[in-house]
């Protein structure tokens, strides 16, 4: 995957634009169906318990999105990539947020070359713009997505406080993978990781905007 592209948005305005998006989630907000209503592949991204292990880690749905990833041993590059964007306070606030967190091994599918620079002041509008795409306002659940695909003949299509679209679909067998604006796809892991201020879906890729 290539990540060659430098964003001219400043992140200043990505943060304003998180902050904003934040304010008007319950407008936008889909009603979760009962468990039990669920069909299976949906029920697959249902958490088993309300305090699931990311990473082998317990999260705990009373911390918010930074104090949770910060303990997940497989989330150490995202927490780093939110830190040097300036993110972290922000994703620390009310929101809430969804987050679709790619892992460690997410991110060592990109060059190395281009992680360590990514990771440097100078592109610090670059990394803004991809860790924004991953974000969306509101909090969605697994139920919520799987509403929207059926709305959507089978896809739910998620605009992101970056301002470009996600779109998730049903891929069957409890899978559900999300196909980025450049068309590359990342697969949900891990649904419905509850925060304080939102909800963290663990995936296998990181995705990109235009």
């Amino acid at each position: 995957m290539k990540m060659t592209r430098t964003a001219t948005l400043a992140s200043v305005s990505i943060a304003a634009l998180l902050a904003l998006a934040a304010c008007g989630n319950n407008e936008t907000k889909v009603e979760t169906a009962p468990a039990d209503a669920m069909p299976a592949e949906t029920a697959a991204m249902t958490p088993a318990t309300t305090q699931p292990m990311v990473g082998g880690v317990a999260m705990n749905p009373a911390d918010n999105i930074v104090v949770n990833a910060a303990k997940a041993p497989n989330l150490t590059t995202l927490v780093a990539a939110v830190q040097a964007a300036g993110l972290a306070s922000t994703l620390e606030g009310p929101g809430p947020f969804t987050v679709f967190a790619p892992d460690n091994a997410a991110f060592e599918k990109i060059p190395a070359a281009t992680r360590t620079s990514l990771m440097e002041p100078a592109q610090k509008a670059a990394l803004t713009k991809i860790l924004t795409y991953h974000v969306v306002p509101g909090r969605l659940t697994a139920a919520d997505i799987a509403a929207e695909a059926q709305k959507g003949g089978g896809t739910a299509t998620l605009t992101t406080v970056q301002g470009e679209k996600l779109m998730v679909k049903d891929a069957g067998g409890g899978k559900w993978t999300i196909t980025d604006s450049k068309g590359g796809t990342s697969t949900i892991t891990q649904a419905d990781v509850g925060q304080s201020n939102g909800v963290v879906h663990v995936i296998d890729t990181v995705l990109m905007p235009k």
